[in-house]
């Protein structure tokens, strides 16, 4: 004899049993490519930076603009150049984005703001040339793959260690208020 069917039971299913085989293999290729993606990560932090400068330059530009009584072609070309900063914000901001997440469609701007980059002698070669390399090399194309996506759904729990947070923090604290006082102190004066 049967037991009477419960509607209040818990479901019964059958479950496979899944081998951890697959989740070891993604997390060796994560630990070896982790560096790799750190520091992809960060050059997506630092367009972060550049497009948040840019928009404060820009609202500052605008700002003048309009509260300022120059001549009609002043105001045309500060406005012109606010909505050129603008726009050149938005498009870092949407690829540091694309950077952070690791997203595919990345790799293309992100070289092309590289190389635009490179012009800017002698610091902007150094920088922009490793970000070039993060980003086409070997390594680079396979982190920004949708085949490095899945791996890194499979491992969430792999962590780049860096060095001690409360000295990385000091260090974006001091690089952000330079920032600041250069953009407000000639406001002030």
């Amino acid at each position: 004899m049967s037991a009477p069917f419960n509607p209040y039971a818990a479901p019964v299913a059958v479950v496979d049993d899944v081998s951890d085989t697959t989740d070891q293999e993604a997390e060796k290729i994560r630990q070896e490519h982790i560096k790799h993606e750190a520091s992809i990560k960060a050059v997506g932090f630092l367009y972060y930076l550049g497009g948040f400068a840019l928009l404060a330059v820009a609202l500052t530009g605008m700002y003048a603009a309009l509260y300022e009584s120059p001549p009609q072609d002043a105001f045309t070309r500060a406005v012109t150049g606010a909505v050129v900063l603008l726009v050149t914000a938005a498009i870092l901001v949407a690829v540091a984005r694309g950077l952070r997440t690791l997203k595919p469609w990345v790799r293309i701007p992100s070289a092309l703001l590289s190389v635009l980059g490179m012009l800017n002698v002698p610091v902007g070669t150094l920088i922009n040339g490793y970000i070039l390399w993060l980003v086409l090399s070997k390594k680079g194309r396979f982190i920004l793959s949708k085949d490095y996506a899945a791996i890194v759904a499979a491992t969430p729990h792999v962590k780049y260690r860096t060095s001690p947070w409360i000295l990385v923090w000091i260090v974006v604290g001091a690089i952000l208020l330079m920032i600041l006082i250069a953009v407000l102190y000639p406001m002030l004066s």
